[in-house]
């Protein structure tokens, strides 16, 4: 018995070192997540670590990081059992930045100019209080259902959703936070960020500096076949670049975001395994080409920062926005912008309006025809850079909708047919999250 007892311990023991051995290099991931995620929310989000660990680092692996945040300082670090320290640290004007690990301070200050002057009039189109009364056309007792139903049930602690917001007609018609959020929070929109940033090429190619058939786009790529990619096939992510996309193992996706200085530099180094405009496949790194390539297109990196906020951010008037960078400076155009469900459906206003924001064209008409038209190979679900409902991915809700999506249920949904921005923020999406039956209660809810 102690014969069998014995070696049953050294087995056991065995099991736990191969575990940890197999497992250490995923430590540097965990940490750097954790540290990121929770130097922006209680930073940028103005949120407590408590609920943070509860909640949105209450998954695993990541539930098993032990945070620390430096209010002096400004930053967050994580370490697992006292291994692999990652830290995060704050600026006011773009965000928190994820710093090498064993590293505590670095980076360099960057200052986009904004201009961001409180405009007086009612919301959406100002940020004084949205008219009230009686709004023709909507039955609210039936919107008030269907928002209501997608706060039901629980996901890690807390309420299904932590924010549905719905416009229609240019007029806010309801909106609802769980416990611990409120209008003035601002939530992250994870890859929502890459729609925002294809809205950032609009405005570029509509001041005539873009050409979307533009090729040779990197001088990495002028030796092999990957000088042919265009930039309309980054926007449409049918470049043929290999991309692996898991969150869940160390892939290309997870070394991008939480163990690269320049986040461009990993995607840059992909090599062609599909045909250009032709094989669609989803990919982070391509938005951060994207990013870098923005980058190109001006003079100074201040024009460049600049730029995000002066032609687009800003002037639609969603001044709660934070763009975060990476240690290059570059802005994380896949995954890191911040704002308030109010702004984010500010966002979804102007393309519900084909552009057109208190009567200045931001955006070409051609420019929304163009962002909506399903990409070669994507299943009618993906245009450039933005989802599309083309396909009836989701079959009760009108085909014309088109959203800008992000990881754990960000979602800005337009729906021009039926003159609606419906905004949902949380932490689980669909299927796990019944995106079709809210949409089909909204769309129901009004004429």
């Amino acid at each position: 018995m102690r014969k069998f007892l014995k070696w049953g311990l050294v087995v056991g023991l065995f099991a736990l070192v191969i575990a940890f051995w197999v497992n250490y290099p995923k430590l540097n991931l965990i940490t750097g997540f954790a540290a990121k995620n929770v130097c922006s929310c209680v930073f940028v989000a103005n949120r407590e670590i408590e609920s943070i660990e509860k909640t949105d680092n209450g998954f695993s692996p990541v539930k098993y990081a032990t945070n620390r945040v430096n209010f002096d300082q400004q930053s967050a670090t994580a370490t697992i059992l006292g291994l692999k320290p990652r830290t995060a640290v704050y600026s006011p004007n773009t965000g928190c930045t994820l710093l090498p690990e064993g590293e505590k301070e670095g980076g360099v200050e960057l200052i986009p100019n904004r201009r961001a002057e409180a405009q007086v009039e009612p919301y959406p189109y100002g940020e004084g209080e949205p008219l009230s009364g009686e709004i023709s056309g909507v039955d609210m007792a039936s919107l008030t259902q269907a928002v209501n139903k997608a706060f039901e049930g629980e996901v890690i602690g807390e309420e299904a959703s932590r924010a549905v917001l719905v416009l229609y007609k240019d007029q806010l018609v309801l909106e609802r936070y769980t416990s611990g959020f409120s209008a003035e929070t601002r939530f992250q929109g994870w890859s929502m960020t890459k729609s925002l940033m294809s809205g950032v090429f609009g405005v570029l190619h509509k001041q005539g500096r873009i050409d979307l058939e533009q090729d040779h786009l990197f001088p990495e790529w002028e030796d092999d076949e990957r000088r042919g990619i265009t930039l309309n096939n980054l926007l449409q992510m049918n470049s043929g670049l290999a991309w692996e996309e898991d969150y869940t193992t160390i892939s290309d996706v997870t070394r991008m975001l939480f163990q690269s200085e320049d986040m461009s530099r990993i995607p840059m180094e992909k090599e062609l395994v599909g045909t250009p405009g032709e094989t669609w496949l989803y990919s982070s790194g391509v938005s951060n080409l994207l990013s870098e390539y923005l980058r190109t297109r001006f003079q100074s990196h201040q024009e460049y920062l600049d730029f995000w906020y002066e032609e687009l951010v800003d002037k639609i008037g969603m001044h709660s926005m934070v763009l975060e960078t990476d240690l290059s400076g570059n802005y994380a155009g896949s995954s890191y912008s911040w704002a308030t469900a109010r702004d984010w459906a500010k966002f979804g206003l102007l393309y519900l309006h084909r552009g057109q924001w208190k009567g200045e064209e931001i955006l070409e008409e051609s420019w929304i025809d163009y962002t909506t038209t399903p990409a070669p190979d994507s299943e009618q679900k993906y245009g450039a850079h933005f989802w599309v409902n083309s396909g009836g991915q989701f079959p009760d809700v009108p085909r014309d909708m088109f959203s800008a999506n992000g990881f754990q249920g960000q979602h800005v949904f337009i729906i021009p047919s039926k003159d609606l921005v419906v905004v949902r923020f949380g932490l689980t999406e669909s299927p796990e999250f019944d995106i079709n039956g809210l949409l089909k209660g909204i769309v129901a809810a009004v004429e």
